[in-house]
This record gives C-alpha cells, structure tokens and sequence, in this order.
C-alpha cells in the first residue's frame, strides 16, 4: 500500500480544511516545499497536492508552487484542484506532475475527461471522487450532486479507468477514522480498481485497517500536521 502525504494549498500556503469547509481553515506552513522536503527527507515517496484555490476558482491557481516543488522535489506527485484544458495537463506534466486528479470536471463534462485517459493513458488520470452519503460532491466540495458514486465508477470503468481516490468528506480533516465500509464497498464492486483512501485517518491503526481492506493507496494530511501519526511510523508500514 502506498503512503502518500497530502499538502492541500491557499494563498501559496500548506493548509488542512476540515469536513471541506473553507471557513475551517488552518495554515500549518508558509513553504509548501519545506514541508514535502520534510516528507522525502524521511523517506516516502508519494505526494498528493491539491490546489484549493484552483478547486474552488474553476481554474488552476497556484502555479508558482506547482512549478517550485516540480522542479525541486523528488516526490512522485499526483496534482488536483481546477483543471480544465489538455493545455493544463500538459504544462501539469512539464512541471513534472506524475498524475493528475480529475474531479468536477468529470462529472460535469465526462466525455472530455474519458478523452484525457485516452490522449494521456490511464495511468496518469486519477478520477478524484469526493461523496457525501455516497453521492459526489463538486467545485471544491462546495456543490452536491445527484450523482452516486457507484454509478461514476461503473461509467468510467468502462471507459478504462485505472485510478480513483475516494474521499469521505464527512470524515475529512476529523481525525475519527476513515470510512472503512466504503472503501470496502468499492472494492468489491470494482476489484480491478486502484482505489486510495482519503479522509479521517488519525491514526497508525487506520492506516493498518486500510491495508487490509486492501487499498492502493492512502491519502494522510492533518494527522501528519497534527503530529498523530509520525513520519516514522509510516515508513515502517
């Protein structure tokens, strides 16, 4: 299972939200590069980097810290938050992101991003899939959807998805614990699906629980920020 740290960004800052709620917002570091430097420095591999500013803006933002830990880290990062445009992913990839996180856009406009797995390869789109009671939320977790989870997943499946991160957003940035029967659920409805976990891991313990479900990945932010799982802890895993 891959370990991949979280730095979420407003305002060039190293920011956690809690439950998606922008008003809940806690600046951890002013370097968004310190922090994944601090990351690699203990020996992970992975980094998940999400534009905030971008997710809620319809548009990428925060270029200059794109561009900076691109260049500068080692990390194999995967980059959400207002992409739109083939051009986009293409300066994403040239800024040496690995993967990118597809989220509103997909459900807003499927056939594009069904294009994107093709023209890119199944490999780098990663279907970001946000839910509230198994349904999606979009635009920054800030608009719900009639859409369920399952059937976004059977649609792009079918389309040759790879990738999908799943994020709980009733259990984002509270520390209680992921939402294993989710997770669960997904895995047995689609077992050939690369599925990583995000939100509410607080502890060593869920992420071991995670494993066994098993995922691909986790996704870790305010515990690591919080100091509830060291980095330590995590390499051993």
């Amino acid at each position: 299972m891959r370990i991949i740290p979280a730095i979420d960004i407003i305002d060039g800052n190293c920011v956690r939200l809690t439950q998606g709620d922008y008003d809940q917002k806690k600046i951890y570091h002013e370097d968004p590069l310190e922090v994944a430097m601090q990351f690699e420095a203990a020996g992970l591999k992975y980094l998940h980097l999400v534009d905030l500013d971008g997710a809620r803006a319809g548009k990428i933002v925060n270029w200059a810290v794109i561009e900076k830990l691109g260049k500068n880290s080692k990390l194999r990062i995967d980059f959400g938050g207002g992409i739109k445009t083939d051009a986009d992913i293409r300066r994403l990839f040239d800024s040496g992101m690995i993967q990118i996180n597809v989220g509103s856009i997909a459900l807003k406009d499927p056939e594009k991003v069904k294009g994107w797995i093709n023209i890119f390869g199944a490999g780098r789109v990663i279907l970001s899939a946000d839910v509230r009671n198994e349904y999606i939320a979009i635009s920054g977790w800030q608009e719900n959807s009639t859409k369920g989870i399952f059937d976004l997943l059977g649609d792009y499946v079918s389309a040759g998805l790879q990738y999908v991160t799943c994020t709980d957003i009733s259990t984002d940035g509270t520390l209680k614990g992921p939402n294993l029967a989710l997770y669960e659920k997904i895995s047995r409805k689609f077992p050939g699906l690369s599925l990583i976990a995000s939100g509410g891991v607080g502890s060593k313990d869920d992420v071991l629980q995670l494993k066994e479900i098993p995922v691909d990945g986790v996704i870790i932010g305010k515990a690591l920020y919080e100091r509830k799982i060291t980095l330590e802890e995590l390499t051993g895993i």
